[in-house]
């Protein structure tokens, strides 16, 4: 674990979220490169980009951002990607997931394989209450948003949002003051505006890295009721004041500098959450009331069972409990891909549509987006998720070695 960064999220003692980045991590999510097109795969319709002189991102075409006259920016997809760009072509481009080396189980060894990373023309920069999308002017609503209310509330804010352009507002904008967003939209301009100085020369670099774990711990909880954020060291201290000043200033002051002799990993300890971690390794989790989730990884899917166990309750309160359980589980062992569920067979579609209703509010809370696809012939429930980074399992893996 040497080197390596860890950050977590509690509520009531329980663990809510957590956050690692191996010493090893070659790209890492959110990260920003002035890149050169490698080679066009025609069979893809993508193109191999060279990040940084050692890794290559895959760009797929939709994914393709093409500067107009006129400062606007056309979308790819319209023709093939060689149309678009060319070999040896330098551009911009943003990592929308992160790679890390396979390590060999025998040597130890890194062992580099053919999966790239993929990446996107179309950067965006995110903030508390907002994401900037310098090539998307128009300001948006998150599509995560669902409620009709809210999104009306929201749409009143953003016309009150004189001078601000390509923002998307999140949830957490809702109980937020005009001015405070209008004030971070700017942040964010500024930003943009000071990174495209680096978009210049033949030679492939990072210009900037994506937020570490504890800026993506922060980011991801910082519209909730915060009651403290504890650090450990005074590089750690910087880093959250840095993050919280320009963001969350009311955050500030709930940051605690802990003194603790064995800083590697000390609040884990502290807190008592190495056990709970350790859970998080078992291809089962056991709900309050009895009930057990078992979750096994396949190479195309991850499947997951819900049995009832010692819990005599009804299936629809059984698998209400599974399935806020199962949205925590996915979020701290970030699973991404296709995840199909067996739930106890319901008696209706009215107990279905229950369900469904309330896993849109357990799946809300994941900073990834998952996507809900229903029930299918065969009663098992289809759900797909982005994740950000590579499954903790992975991470875990590179962390120790």
């Amino acid at each position: 674990m040497d080197g390596s960064l860890w950050a977590a999220a509690t509520e009531k003692g329980r663990l809510d979220g957590l956050e690692v980045d191996p010493v090893n991590e070659e790209v890492r999510w959110g990260s920003i490169y002035w890149a050169k097109v490698a080679r066009i795969d025609t069979s893809l319709d993508a193109a191999y980009v060279n990040l940084d002189g050692d890794n290559i991102g895959l760009l797929h075409n939709a994914d393709v951002r093409i500067r107009q006259k006129d400062g606007s920016f056309k979308k790819g997809g319209d023709v093939a990607i060689g149309k678009l760009i060319q070999p040896g072509e330098m551009i911009a481009v943003q990592a929308k997931e992160g790679y890390l080396p396979r390590i060999d189980e025998e040597s130890g060894q890194r062992v580099r394989e053919d999966k790239n990373p993929r990446i996107s023309m179309n950067i965006n920069l995110p903030g508390r209450y907002a994401i900037f999308t310098p090539m998307e002017p128009a300001n948006q609503l998150s599509r995560r948003i669902r409620d009709k209310k809210l999104r009306k509330q929201l749409m009143t804010m953003l016309d009150e949002m004189k001078g601000v352009q390509g923002c998307i507002l999140r949830a957490a904008a809702a109980d937020t003051q005009t001015d405070i967003l209008v004030r971070e939209s700017k942040i964010l301009a500024e930003t943009w505006k000071q990174v495209q100085t680096y978009f210049e020369g033949d030679d492939p670099s990072l210009i900037m890295l994506g937020p570490d774990a504890i800026q993506r711990m922060l980011g991801d909880h910082a519209n909730r009721e915060i009651q403290s954020i504890e650090v450990t060291t005074m590089d750690h201290f910087q880093l959250v004041e840095e993050w919280c000043e320009v963001y969350a200033p009311d955050l500030v002051t709930k940051i605690q500098p802990v003194e603790i002799d064995d800083q590697d990993l000390g609040l884990f300890e502290f807190h008592d959450l190495i056990g709970q971690v350790e859970e998080l390794f078992q291809p089962y989790a056991v709900l309050k009331e009895g009930g057990v989730i078992i979750m096994q990884e396949a190479a195309a899917f991850t499947a997951i069972d819900v049995n009832s166990g010692a819990d005599k309750r009804g299936k629809l309160a059984i698998n209400l409990d599974a399935g806020k359980e199962i949205a925590r589980q996915i979020r701290l062992r970030n699973m991404g891909g296709a995840i199909v569920i067996d739930f106890l067979k319901m008696k209706d579609k009215a107990e279905q549509q229950a369900l469904l209703f309330a896993l849109a509010d357990y799946f809300n809370e994941d900073a990834c987006t998952v996507q809900v696809h229903g029930f299918t012939n065969l009663g098992f429930l289809e759900i797909t998720r982005n994740r950000r980074t590579p499954a903790l399992i992975e991470r875990f893996q590179n962390a120790i070695a």
